[in-house]
């Protein structure tokens, strides 16, 4: 496990994966995978028709345990300020009172269009402005645009979440440049301030690579349940956000254009 715990809103983290429920081919493989996975937070699209498995009919909440996973509810599918206050509004009532850790929060997504899933930025801050209003801790889907990023973080958000690249697109972060600076600019004055990958990963290289650039934790959903063993592919997840952060606290040396020895030249025989 990595030397220090990660806390969003009113809650403190051991494990900096956070990962999805849906595409799983069953219910009983999305739980296994969570096991695997090591992760504590699982987040779950509120909308109704979306908690039963549209084969079985059966909820998805029966196969999560709420002694052991925090839900974070999210307004996946809403495309303008009003469906994702509504959404996450509904899904808060869903949690109180149900046993499930997780009604304080929510996952803000207010997409541009059904084709690239990007999101839209004008309607995110005004949904983040509502809901922070309302008393929600705010978990917000963004580009990887650094000013938005910092519009985003004014506005109150409990953490910013740049996408890697599209939803489920499997390409991993194309951009690490701005994600280094996004992490600058946030973490500037308060450097715990939450930073976390959500979207575009496709295996455990990506989700390293991104913990070593020194995000705080990755979001992801299709890598483990498209992949062709997922079971084995959350295992990986966990190992590579657990080596990617460690590797991040200790600090790579620099690269260098030329070769430098590993052993002295002092002392050498000479032949």
């Amino acid at each position: 496990m990595t030397s220090t715990t990660l806390k969003i809103g009113p809650y403190e983290l051991q494990s900096r994966l956070i990962v999805g429920t849906g595409k799983y081919s069953s219910l009983e493989l999305m739980q296994k995978c969570h096991h695997e996975s090591g992760a504590q937070v699982v987040t779950v699209a509120v909308r109704r028709e979306r908690l039963l498995d549209k084969n079985s009919g059966r909820n998805i909440l029966d196969f999560i345990d709420p002694q052991k996973y925090i839900l974070l509810p999210n307004t996946a599918g809403c495309f303008n300020a009003e469906e994702v206050v509504r959404v996450a509004k509904l899904g808060r009532e869903m949690l109180t009172g149900s046993g499930y850790r997780g009604a304080d929060w929510v996952k803000l997504e207010c997409l541009g269009d059904t084709k690239t899933l990007l999101p839209e930025p004008v309607g995110t801050l005004e949904a983040l402005k509502t809901l922070v209003k309302d008393g929600f801790q705010v978990l917000v889907y963004c580009s990887d645009d650094v000013m938005l990023c910092k519009r985003i973080k004014e506005a109150g958000a409990a953490a910013v979440m740049p996408a890697g690249s599209p939803i489920g697109s499997g390409q991993g972060v194309l951009n690490p440049n701005a994600i280094r600076i996004i992490l600058e600019q946030l973490k500037e004055n308060d450097p715990t301030y939450p930073v976390i990958v959500d979207a575009g990963v496709g295996t455990a290289s990506d989700v390293a690579a991104a913990m070593e650039l020194g995000v705080d934790a990755v979001l992801l959903n299709t890598a483990v349940a498209a992949a062709a063993e997922p079971a084995k592919m959350a295992r990986a997840m966990m190992l590579a956000t657990e080596s990617g952060r460690l590797a991040y606290e200790a600090g790579r040396i620099p690269r260098k254009l030329y070769a430098t020895a590993s052993s002295p030249w002092e002392g050498r025989i000479n032949a």
